[in-house]
Parts: structure tokens; C-alpha cells; sequence
């Protein structure tokens, strides 16, 4: 099984950077995506952004395609996402977690992930 350790929130003011990590552990990571999702208070888990760790596919939201970047490095098991342009909006509770890959397989929802990481809070001041 994956365990995942996830690092790098904070708080920011609106239109800045910050990077996100998430640490794998327990096996490799070929053979799997692996997911950023974001929990808001009262908010539904929502889909941030993916990466295939074998081809590096990635997948994003709308709402940060063109702001977020996810990538891998595979010497340290890790994979980051590097998020610009911080609005009020990206305050939320960020998880990584993991799915196998297969082809036609929806990475999109939370419900084909599991090992979960304990997550970080990302905090974005106006």
C-alpha cells in the first residue's frame, strides 16, 4: 500500500505562487496517477489536478488549467503542484491520493482514488 505525506501550504496573499508536495512511500509508483484534489469548509472534495507517473498525462480543472502545474520526480517518489496566480477562490484543504491507471478510466472524480494523505492547508488572503 502507498502512503502519501502531503507539504507546502500555507498562507498567501492573492496572485502568489505557492508549491504543494506529495510524498510517496511504500512502492513505486508506476502503474498509477496520482490526483490533487482541494476540500473547501462546506464544500464537496473537487478534482485540482493529475498526473500519470508512467507516460506523465496530465489532467487538470477549468478552474486552474493555465494556474496550476502538476509533475513528478521520480528519484525522489514525489509529485508537486506548483500553483500561480492564488485567488481567494484556491482556499481549501489539498489532498494527493492515487488510482491505478487503465485505459478510459475517469481521474476526474474522487471516488476512484484511494490512500488519501492527512492533506495541507492552503489559505489565500484578498
Amino acid at each position: 500500500q502507498v502512503q502519501l505525506v502531503e507539504s507546502g501550504g500555507g498562507l498567501v496573499q492573492a496572485g502568489g505562487s505557492l508549491r504543494l508536495s506529495c510524498a510517496a512511500s511504500g512502492r513505486t509508483l508506476s502503474g498509477y496517477v496520482i490526483g490533487w484534489f482541494r476540500q473547501a469548509p462546506g464544500k464537496e472534495r473537487e478534482f485540482v489536478a493529475a498526473i500519470n507517473w508512467s507516460g506523465g498525462t496530465t489532467y487538470y480543472a477549468d478552474s486552474v488549467e493555465g494556474r496550476f502545474t502538476i509533475s513528478r520526480d521520480n528519484a525522489k517518489n514525489t509529485v508537486y503542484l506548483q500553483m500561480n496566480s492564488l485567488r481567494p477562490e484556491d482556499t481549501a484543504v489539498y489532498r494527493c491520493s492515487v488510482t491505478t491507471a487503465y485505459s478510459g478510466k475517469n481521474y476526474y472524480t474522487r471516488w476512484n482514488y484511494d490512500s488519501w494523505g492527512q492533506g495541507t492547508q492552503v489559505t489565500v488572503s484578498s
